[in-house]
């Protein structure tokens, strides 16, 4: 491994090298037990956050979903207020989410030539990829995260692609998932009146699925760096599973404050944190809110979370859902190819909400 001190005081090449080229990740450079962040990971003082301490995000039991329609109520409340709620008793088993999370940290234990093998230079297709940061060629500062995204086609296709290292576990997760993802959708869509989610609906709303793995090793100045920047998501809904070390915040009260207020998503073992995506605001012509968020750097621990992305398929088309303007409600947003929202939300860095400008009206 390099020597700590000719990663950190060499170049922005030298360090990408390490970083990126050779997949050592940020995780390598935790490891070289650094004293200071290097300069390309210090975050503009705007990338910080004001928290609000003691307040939270709802957190629902859905143990008595069968028999208490005050759930179904819950959660769509939750989707139009807040954006997030965290959820127990939902049904997906506890040694199924202890499995992803082992299966996560085994990848990230790997040795870095063997992450590599699965990088944007080496990787066999799109559908696999390991990195670090969002969008390294994009971005003022980097941010302290690796990751591995797996996109789902089928069953054969992941066995057959995705590292062994977590492969079984994933798909465990993803298929455990799959009715506590129906039944929120059903309930999300009932409230917007839409009765039945034929296979038009399915696609536009679940027709594609992502899976992935986030490392977020301690940070020598967590102060000064930021593990995700603020963003929204593109998904329909995300399902993330984290450990319990917290750092993970939510942007509240947008609008009705003149500062940015954040609160924190306090871990709850065993439990379920689900968010409305950028696609889910859209279908829903702006009833359900896609919120920004952000993941704070952590300096005495190791932090890992999963989240399963629901989004439409590539190929859909998507707008305001045909049953919310029948009652006279004009559109707030265009009708466009989903895959052209999510190639203008890669292209860039993270910037809050203002992906979903690209869909406005």
């Amino acid at each position: 491994m390099a020597p700590a001190m000719a990663v950190v005081d060499n170049t922005s090449s030298d360090l990408n090298n390490f970083v990126i080229n050779q997949g050592n990740g940020v995780k390598g450079l935790s490891d070289l037990n650094l004293k200071s962040l290097p300069k390309q990971f210090v975050q503009p003082k705007e990338a910080l956050i004001n928290v609000i301490p003691q307040q939270s995000i709802p957190v629902i039991d859905m143990s008595n979903w069968e028999n208490d329609p005050k759930i179904a109520q819950s959660i769509c409340k939750a989707a139009e207020e807040f954006g997030f709620f965290q959820l127990v008793n939902h049904g997906v088993p506890l040694e199924v989410l202890d499995g992803v999370q082992n299966a996560t940290h085994r990848f990230f234990g790997l040795p870095a030539a063997e992450k590599n093998k699965f990088s944007k230079d080496f990787s066999s297709t799109n559908n696999v990829r390991y990195g670090t940061s969002f969008s390294p060629d994009s971005e003022k500062a980097l941010e302290w995260k690796d990751y591995l995204s797996l996109f789902y086609v089928s069953e054969d296709e992941a066995s057959s692609i995705w590292p062994a290292a977590c492969r079984d576990e994933c798909l465990e997760y993803m298929k455990k998932s799959e009715l506590l993802c129906t039944k929120l959708m059903t309930a999300l869509m009932e409230n917007l009146n839409v009765k039945v989610i034929d296979q038009t609906k399915e696609s536009q709303l679940m027709g594609s699925k992502r899976i992935n793995l986030n490392y977020y090793p301690k940070c020598p100045n967590p102060n000064l760096t930021i593990g995700v920047g603020r963003h929204s998501d593109v998904s329909s809904l995300t399902f993330l599973l984290q450990d319990q070390i917290g750092g993970l915040y939510v942007r509240v009260n947008e609008g009705k404050s003149e500062e940015d207020e954040w609160v924190h998503v306090n871990p709850i073992k065993g439990s379920l944190v689900i968010n409305v995506g950028d696609a889910l605001q859209i279908l829903s012509n702006g009833r359900y809110r896609s919120v920004e968020h952000c993941v704070i750097a952590s300096g005495s621990k190791n932090r890992i979370s999963i989240p399963i992305f629901i989004n439409p398929k590539p190929t859909d088309v998507i707008g305001p859902l045909p049953e919310i303007l029948a009652t006279g409600e004009k559109p707030k947003y265009k009708n466009f190819l989903y895959s052209d929202y999510v190639k203008h939300f890669f292209r860039k860095a993270h910037d809050g909400k203002k992906t979903v400008a690209f869909a406005e009206i």
